[in-house]
C-alpha cells in the first residue's frame, strides 16, 4: 500500500523499498527486513516513518484513536542470554540527543528520562530485568510516557481465542510474533496484543489501561522503533509494519513478509575412518610429523585459557595478533610492570589502533578471579587498554608542570569522571565501588580527556544491599571518615575521594601536604577561605580569573562532597546535576557546613596500614573495550 501521509496510514509487507528515517545501526537487509540492532557493535539504532503523522486537530484538542501492527522477531547470540530489547515509540522528533546505548534503548540518557517535557510514548519490548526502573522481569512488554518507568507491564504471552490458559512466550526465541497497538481517542484506553504470527489477534489483550495520551501528544509526532545494544549481543527485526490513525491499522500479508535470517549451526568435524592400510599408514605418518611440528610452534605462541574466561569473557584476540603488535613483548615496548603482570605498547596490525597489552602472569593467583571478575564486570577487559599517551592527571597539577590544563580542559575532565561515577554507582545491574579515586588514577588521552583507572581496589554488592566489611584500603586524603573505622566502603565514600579530587582539580594542590612545622590539609584550607568570604583564594593560580562561577561550583561542591557525615554528602546523581546545571547548589553556610563537619581521615594509626593497588605504576594505558561491543573485545 502506498503510504499517505496526511491521514497517518500506510503498511509494509517487508522493507525492500520503503523510505524510512534511520540512524545509527538500523538498516534496511537485502531481503526486506529492518534490522534494529547487530550483534558486533555497541550503539544506538532509531527507525522511524519519514514524515510527522497529525494526531491532534489543535495543541489543545484530543488525540485521535490510532492502531498500528507488526511483526517482529528478536535473536541472542547466546539463547540463554541476552542484550536490551527494542521499542515502539511515539515522539515529537527523530533524534534523542544525548541518548545512551544499553537498557535505556537510545531514548533517554540518566538525567532526562522520566522528565514531563519529553512527550514520549513507548511500549517496550524488554529482554533485560533492570530494577532501576522496576521492571518486573527480564521478558516483558510495558506501556511507558516520558520514561522507562511502566505504568502497565505483563510477562510476555497470549491468551488464544477459545482456548482457556495463559502461554508464555521467549521474546527472545528468535520466532516471528505479531504484536498489536491500539488507542482508542474516545475511552482513552490504550491496548498491546502479542501472539505468535500464525495465531489470529487475541480478543484478549495483554496490557490495557486507562490514559489519556492528549496532555503527552503534541499535534504532529513521528511514529517508529528505537533500540540498543549492551554487552550481550541482540539482534532486533521489525518483517512488516502497518499504522493507521482514526481507523484500523490494515492486516499484513503474513505470506509477503521476509524471512528470518537462519541460525548458523556449529559443524561437525568427521574423522574418516575407513581407508585401505597403507593409505592409513602413510596419511597418519604425515600427520604425527605435522603434530610434531605444531607443538612446537604452539609452544611459542601459546594461548593459555584461563577458568574466568569461561566465565565472562567468549571473544579472544589471536595470541599471534597480540605477539606481532608488541613485536614479540621485547623490553623495548615495555611501559610498566603491576601485580598483575607487564604492560607492553603495541600497534594492531590490521587496525593501526594503538594499545597497551597487560601479560598476564600466571604463576601469580592471588587475587586473580576476583580481578578479572570486576574488571570485565563494569564491561571492560583485562589484557588489551586504550593507550593513553598523555598519562595521569596528577603530573598536570603538581610541581610547576610544564604543561597546565586550562579550566575548560579540568571541567571537562572532572564530569566525564562524574559520570563515571555515576554510572558504576546506579547504571550498572551490580553497585561497583572505585575505592581509590585521585588524580593519578585519571589517565588523558590524546585530547586530554579524562578515564577512570585501576579497578584493582573495587568491589560489588547488589543494588539495595549493604557492602560488607573488608580491608582498609585507599590513600591517605581521600579516605572518609567512616572507612577507617567501619572498614566498610560504599558510594558514599566514593563521593567522598571525589570531593578530594575536586578540591586537587581546582586547587592544584595535593589533598595532604607534609611540611616542617605543620601537614597542610587541603579540605580545611579550602574550608578557611569560604570561611572568610573568598572561596576562589584557594584555586590554582596557573587558572587565572577567567569561569569563576564554574571554579566557585567545584571548590564548593568539593566541601560539600567532603563532609564527615556520610547523608551530609549529595550521591553521585546530585553531582552530575549540579555539574550539568541541572540543580542549583545552594549557600554552604545553609546547608550547615562547618569545620567540625569537616572531619579528615588522618592519623598517625592508619599511615602504614593504607595501601593502593600495586599495579597503579602502569599509568600510561585505560580499559576501552567492553564484552561485547568493540573490535577490540575479548582478546588475549
Amino acid at each position: 500500500m502506498t503510504p499517505t501521509h496526511e491521514t497517518g496510514d500506510f503498511m509494509y509487507n517487508g522493507f525492500w523499498s520503503a523510505n524510512l528515517s534511520l540512524d545509527g545501526l538500523a538498516a534496511l537487509t537485502g531481503n526486506g527486513l529492518l534490522k534494529l540492532t547487530s550483534v558486533n557493535q555497541q550503539d544506538k539504532s532509531h527507525a522511524f516513518y519519514p514524515d510527522p503523522i497529525m494526531f491532534k486537530n489543535s495543541s489543545n484538542g484530543a488525540v485521535h484513536s490510532f492502531s498500528t501492527t507488526f511483526v517482529f522477531a528478536t535473536i541472542a547470540e547466546d539463547p540463554a542470554l541476552a542484550g536490551p530489547g527494542f521499542t515502539f515509540v511515539i515522539a515529537p522528533r527523530r533524534e534523542f540527543p544525548g541518548d545512551w546505548p544499553g537498557y535505556l534503548f537510545g531514548l533517554f540518557n540518566m538525567t532526562n528520562y522520566d522528565n514531563s517535557s519529553n512527550h514520549i510514548f513507548v511500549v517496550e519490548f524488554d529482554t533485560i530485568q533492570n530494577i532501576e526502573v522496576q521492571d518486573i522481569d527480564d521478558n516483558h512488554l510495558g506501556i511507558d510516557v516520558n520514561g522507562l518507568v511502566s505504568l502497565n507491564s505483563s510477562p510476555a504471552g497470549y491468551t488464544e481465542n477459545n482456548i482457556p490458559g495463559f502461554r508464555n512466550l521467549s521474546l527472545i526465541s528468535g520466532k516471528a510474533m505479531q504484536v498489536w497497538v491500539d488507542y482508542d481517542g474516545v475511552q482513552k484506553q490504550i491496548r498491546v496484543t502479542l501472539a505468535p504470527v500464525n495465531v489470529d489477534k487475541p480478543n484478549t489483550p495483554l496490557l490495557s489501561l486507562s490514559f489519556n495520551l492528549s496532555p503527552i501528544f503534541k499535534e504532529t509526532m513521528y511514529v517508529g522503533f528505537s533500540s540498543s545494544t549492551g554487552a550481550l549481543s541482540t539482534s532486533h527485526y521489525i518483517l512488516g509494519w502497518s499504522f493507521q490513525v482514526n481507523g484500523q491499522a490494515h492486516r499484513l500479508d503474513l505470506s509477503q513478509l521476509p524471512r528470518l535470517p537462519h541460525m548458523k549451526k556449529k559443524q561437525k568435524s568427521i574423522l574418516l575412518t575407513t581407508g585401505l592400510p597403507f593409505i592409513c599408514l602413510f596419511f597418519l605418518s604425515i600427520l604425527v610429523f605435522a603434530m610434531a611440528y605444531a607443538i612446537r610452534k604452539r609452544r611459542k605462541f601459546s594461548e593459555v585459557l584461563e577458568d574466568w574466561e569461561r566465565d565472562y569473557s567468549p571473544h579472544r584476540f589471536k595470541y599471534t595478533d597480540l605477539y606481532v603488535a608488541t613485536k614479540g613483548f621485547r623490553d623495548q615496548e615495555l611501559l610498566g610492570a603491576g601485580g598483575f603482570g607487564r604492560v607492553y605498547r603495541g600497534v594492531l596490525p590490521t587496525s593501526k589502533i594503538e594499545i597497551a597489552v597487560k601479560r598476564v602472569s600466571h604463576e601469580s593467583r592471588q587475587g586473580m578471579r576476583q580481578f578479572i571478575a570486576e574488571i570485565v564486570s563494569i564491561g571492560e577487559l583485562l589484557l588489551v587498554y586504550d593507550y593513553m599517551p598523555n598519562g595521569s592527571l596528577d603530573k598536570y597539577l603538581y610541581n610547576q608542570p610544564k604543561v597546565t590544563l586550562n579550566w575548560s580542559q579540568r571541567f571537562r575532565v572532572i564530569k566525564g569522571v562524574a559520570y563515571g561515577l555515576y554510572y558504576l554507582h546506579e547504571g550498572w545491574e551490580q553497585v561497583v565501588i572505585h575505592r581509590d579515586i585521585k588524580a593519578s588514577n585519571i589517565l588523558l588521552d590524546l585530547e586530554l580527556n579524562g578515564r577512570l583507572g585501576d579497578f584493582g581496589l573495587a568491589k560489588l554488592y547488589d543494588h539495595g544491599t549493604d557492602p560488607q566489611s573488608t580491608h582498609v584500603v585507599g590513600t591517605l586524603g581521600y579516605m572518609a571518615p567512616e572507612n577507617t573505622r567501619t572498614a566498610r566502603a560504599t558510594t558514599s565514600t566514593d563521593v567522598y575521594a571525589f570531593g578530594a579530587f575536586l578540591l586537587e582539580v581546582a586547587c592544584g594542590r595535593r589533598p595532604i601536604e607534609v611540611q616542617e612545622e605543620e601537614d597542610v590539609i587541603l579540605v580545611e584550607w579550602v574550608f578557611s577561605c569560604w570561611d572568610k568570604g573568598d572561596i576562589l583564594e584557594a584555586r590554582d593560580p596557573n587558572l587565572g580569573t577567567d569561569f569563576v562561577a564554574e571554579v566557585e561550583l567545584v571548590l564548593q561542591l568539593g566541601l560539600l562532597c567532603s563532609q564527615s557525615q556520610p547523608t551530609a554528602r549529595p550521591c553521585m546523581r546530585q553531582v552530575v546535576q549540579y555539574l550539568e546545571g541541572d540543580l542549583i547548589l545552594e549557600e554552604l553556610s545553609s546547608l550547615g557546613i562547618s569545620k567540625s563537619g569537616l572531619q579528615f581521615a588522618y592519623h598517625e594509626r592508619f599511615s602504614k596500614s593504607i595501601m593502593s593497588d600495586p599495579s597503579s605504576s602502569v599509568k600510561a594505558f585505560s580499559q576501552i573495550s567492553s564484552v561485547a561491543n568493540s573490535p577490540l573485545s575479548g582478546g588475549r
